[in-house]
């Protein structure tokens, strides 16, 4: 085992020592004249007037990659969204006399289901999940009830809404 982990150190290092570093200011200007020295020794002699004057580096100005400068064309603003305006469902409370269902969620996952009942057993209110096959598809809904009292269908209603639930009142038929 100690032998596998002395290999494996010795790879590390040598990897290490190999891998290129970033290169530096002074590094770069010792390869591009070692470069230079090579493409002279490899070309034939010129007249020293018709020697290409040597072309400005694009690291120099600044300009090392494009994207900077691409990115600012393909910007996408997202729209803030009001996140407050979340339901469609009026806040007030239920006036018309009638016997209620509230419906404090309806989820494709049981788990989901079950998880809304113990936060909602949690603050005391008593719930049950029942299931509900709609075009093939299950789903577990949590309701709370039934009320014939409508202050006691608004308090819990309250209740939720300050729980942030917010809770679908059903009205039963008679």
């Amino acid at each position: 085992m100690l032998f596998g982990l002395g290999l494996g150190l010795l790879v590390a290092v040598g990897v290490y020592l190999r891998a290129p570093s970033a290169p530096t200011q002074t590094g770069r200007a010792m390869s591009t004249s070692a470069s230079n020295a090579a493409k002279e020794r490899a070309a034939p002699a010129k007249p020293p007037a018709a020697q290409p004057q040597p072309q400005p580096d694009a690291e120099a100005d600044g300009k090392r990659f494009q994207f900077y400068d691409i990115l600012p064309q393909f910007e996408v603003v997202v729209p803030r969204q009001d996140t407050h305006a979340r339901s469609a469902a009026p806040r007030t409370p239920v006036q018309q006399p009638g016997r209620y269902l509230l419906q404090a969620g309806s989820f494709s996952a049981a788990a989901e289901a079950d998880r809304l009942q113990a936060t909602l057993a949690l603050r005391g209110i008593e719930s049950r999940v029942q299931q509900a096959s709609v075009d093939g598809t299950v789903f577990y809904r949590v309701q709370i009830g039934p009320f014939d009292d409508l202050d006691a269908l608004n308090r819990t209603r309250r209740q939720l809404l300050d729980a942030g639930i917010e809770p679908l009142p059903l009205k039963l038929r008679d």
